[in-house]
């Protein structure tokens, strides 16, 4: 008796393929065993191609800036006291909900944001005359950070939480029952307060500079006149949230609602120095203006050029700087 056996998964690889068994003088049940081996072993190459991570063409993966939801520990978040602890090295989330990152209008219908005339032309004079203030160095404040594609680390005490940002700058914001001042001194990230609204972290901000700051990365304003109420969750462990409401009557017809995660960092995760005012070299060249803004709305281009490998000791890295 000759018996052929055709098993294939072409679903789970990229070429088509077959396994072709035959046998010769043998009773059925020796060949129904021996299929049953062969169709645990295709579903087991199944698994594993299925489980398999796709490769990222542009490198990015790299990046101390991107997390995966897969890689992400589960479980409920943990608890400092009576409250949640938000502590942790934050990722930027890329699902749909979150983009376009750097968008203070990414919710809004064309990420048009609602411009008073007064705002309307804070944003023109930011497109057409001012450096990025970032780019020179110059803090970014709020509610820039809260819009940013870099990852910060947040440190939750009991009568004070930390924001630790990659441009070596931070916020402490106290949380002792404290009231704001009446006349406080202008800041980029302004006169902070912060409270707990159950399982909410509650940052109320007052007091801004309205010069030299840009509100997002795409050059849209604020004012002086600017209050930002943040609402900050931690539904589980790995899963930081904020709701942000902007009122700002100079420059912004109704409240500006911005909402986002990030993810958890990976283990042993923690910002850097970053210096800067060192060697920046491209200051005194840089034009006006966010450059390019995507029809997805984020700053940038289109298709993004793949990042090369990270540096290691056979290839360090190299930094060129003009004479």
């Amino acid at each position: 008796m000759s018996i052929v056996l055709l098993t294939s998964h072409s679903a789970c690889v990229s070429e088509k393929w077959s396994t072709r068994l035959k046998f010769n003088r043998v009773n059925a049940s020796s060949v129904i065993g021996i299929a049953a081996l062969v169709l645990i072993w295709t579903a087991n190459t199944c698994a594993q191609d299925a489980t398999k991570p796709v490769e990222d063409a542009t490198g990015r993966a790299n990046s101390p800036f991107s997390r995966s939801e897969s890689e992400l520990p589960k479980g409920p978040a943990p608890r400092l006291g009576t409250h949640p602890d938000l502590s942790g090295y934050w990722v930027p989330s890329h699902a749909s909900q979150d983009k376009p990152i750097g968008n203070l209008g990414k919710d809004y219908p064309k990420y048009k944001l609602p411009f008073t005339p007064a705002g309307e032309a804070a944003h023109k004079y930011n497109v057409e005359h001012t450096v990025d203030p970032e780019a020179l160095c110059i803090v970014g404040g709020l509610p820039r950070h809260n819009a940013s594609g870099l990852p910060f680390q947040l440190l939750q005490g009991e009568d004070h939480t930390v924001f630790l940002y990659w441009y070596t700058t931070y916020r402490l914001v106290p949380v002792d029952g404290r009231k704001h001042d009446p006349d406080p001194d202008p800041s980029f990230f302004g006169e902070e307060l912060g409270s707990w609204d159950g399982e909410t972290f509650v940052v109320d901000s007052i007091g801004f500079k309205q010069d030299r700051t840009w509100a997002d990365e795409n050059a849209d304003p604020h004012s002086d006149a600017q209050h930002v109420i943040e609402r900050w969750t931690r539904p589980d462990i790995g899963h930081l949230h904020l709701e942000m409401t902007v009122n700002d009557p100079k420059f912004y017809t109704e409240p500006v609602h911005y909402q986002r995660t990030w993810l958890l960092g990976k283990p042993g995760d923690d910002v850097h120095e970053y210096s800067c005012a060192e060697d920046n070299v491209d200051a005194p060249h840089l034009g006006p203006g966010p450059g390019k803004i995507a029809p997805n709305g984020e700053r940038g281009f289109d298709k993004l050029t793949p990042l090369p490998p990270p540096p290691t000791k056979d290839h360090p890295a190299v930094t060129s700087i003009p004479d």
